[in-house]
């Protein structure tokens, strides 16, 4: 796979999701990722997305400062 931003090799990897939930942030750690090896792009697969939207949707309901969830637990 190579890198939409700068033609660069993208290998698997994990990153931290930063999310302004509106009335906090949402920090999800260890979700994995595609991450370019030249300019550190971060693409996402569709289901890690689709997990992220609901890790978000779940942190709304019960956060009102910060939330920091691991993505392997919260999978």
């Amino acid at each position: 796979m190579v890198c939409m931003e700068c033609g660069a090799i993208v290998k698997n990897g994990y990153t931290t999701s930063v999310t302004d939930l509106g009335n906090c942030p949402l920090i999800v750690r260890n979700v994995p990722c595609h991450k370019c090896t030249e300019c550190n792009e971060i693409i996402y697969m569709g289901d890690v997305i689709k997990r992220l939207e609901q890790i978000a949707e779940q942190a709304e309901q019960f956060t009102q400062e910060i939330s920091i969830v691991d993505y392997s637990s919260a999978a």
